[in-house]
């Protein structure tokens, strides 16, 4: 034991003097090379990782160190892993962009705009499609558009045209017209009678009259008002369903069949013939008459117009894909980011809020 610890304490002596023996630029290299290790080992990560700039010290610092000394010393890079950053600067630099061979690809703004006439349109096909596009100032091949078609999988051809249920009634419900009757109680214990017309397409809900006692002459006199307030629009409505209800007597129908709609009452105790507006009176109920107290006709009237206005022109729905009945025609909003301001109108004093951005 005492012989190996002299023979370790002559190796550490002889070791001191060929440092005594080494310039001090040398150790100060092999120094800053050793403390740029120790710095890379310390970062918080599963392992050690070198970053371009640690690349470029290591290999300057290692450039000023002689083959003996580098030998000796403890670092983390091996001469392969030099020559490995290097070989990749060499591939960045003189590497270009790849280019796929064959045509462009398609504008993307073109392609949004084909797949939509296809959408809107399931009876065109590509040629219907390719004629469109020139009309529109869109200088396109009919194979182009074909292209489009087949890559966003929608046959090119008109026999795409969807035949479900869903898209049938749709097209239907254009020209459905639905009328109802429904009560309120004031504070007064007063009971008012609201007739109203809900058009099944849009969703647009026309409040005809109020009063307490509807009789058949009133109801037909509120048909004919609300088919002088249709005008031109009267000639696409075809149908019009109501209930069975005494106070819709035959003069209300002939009313309606006069203007060539055609009249069908629901079968007895079967309010899902007319779930549209039941549907509404349920909104209406939830969403003002349940929240506030009515004293009279007039305040009654005021609510009523209000939320009419609000569920024509803003509240979404889902059958119009989240959109209000009158901005069926506006385009889709600008996207918003985390700058853009949104602000706040109330309607009844605050019982309803509707937000819009602001320009």
């Amino acid at each position: 034991m005492a012989i190996r610890l002299i023979y370790q304490l002559a190796c550490q002596l002889f070791g001191w003097l060929v440092l005594l023996a080494r310039s001090s630029a040398a150790k100060d290299v092999e120094i800053l090379t050793l403390r740029h290790q120790l710095a890379v080992a310390q970062r918080i990560q599963p392992r050690p990782r070198f970053s371009w700039s640690d690349r470029a010290v290591m290999a300057a610092l290692l450039r000023m160190v002689n083959k003996k000394q580098r030998a000796r010393l403890a670092l983390l890079v091996t001469p392969r892993s030099v020559l490995r950053w290097h070989a990749r600067l060499v591939a960045r630099k003189w590497t270009y962009p790849h280019r796929r061979p064959g045509r462009p690809p398609k504008p993307e703004a073109l392609r949004h705009l084909v797949l939509r006439l296809a959408r809107e349109n399931p009876g065109w096909g590509y040629r219907r499609i390719h004629g469109e596009l020139l009309g529109l100032g869109r200088k396109v091949g009919a194979s182009t558009v074909w292209e489009v078609l087949k890559k966003a999988g929608i046959a090119p051809s008109p026999q795409r045209a969807d035949r479900s249920w869903t898209a049938f009634l749709k097209a239907q419900a254009s020209a459905i017209v639905a009328t109802d009757l429904f009560h309120i109680d004031t504070v007064l214990l007063r009971r008012w009678f609201v007739l109203f017309f809900i058009d099944h397409g849009a969703r647009r809900v026309h409040i005809a009259g109020i009063t307490r006692h509807p009789t058949g002459p009133w109801i037909t006199r509120q048909a004919r008002n609300y088919l002088m307030d249709l005008g031109d629009r009267a000639e696409s409505v075809k149908f019009l369903i109501r209930d069975r209800g005494a106070y819709f007597t035959d003069s209300f129908d002939a009313a309606f069949q006069a203007a060539g709609v055609r009249v069908t009452p629901t079968l007895p105790a079967v309010p899902r013939m007319n779930a549209i507006t039941e549907r509404w009176i349920g909104s209406r109920r939830r969403e003002v008459t349940d929240r506030i107290l009515l004293t009279g006709e007039r305040h009654l009237r005021l609510a009523l117009d209000e939320y009419t206005e609000h569920y024509n022109s803003h509240r979404p729905h889902r059958s119009l894909g989240q959109r209000a009945p009158g901005r069926l025609t506006e385009s889709e909003p600008t996207t918003a980011t985390g700058k853009t301001r949104i602000s706040r109108r109330d309607r009844l004093s605050g019982l309803i809020h509707e937000y819009s951005q602001v320009a």
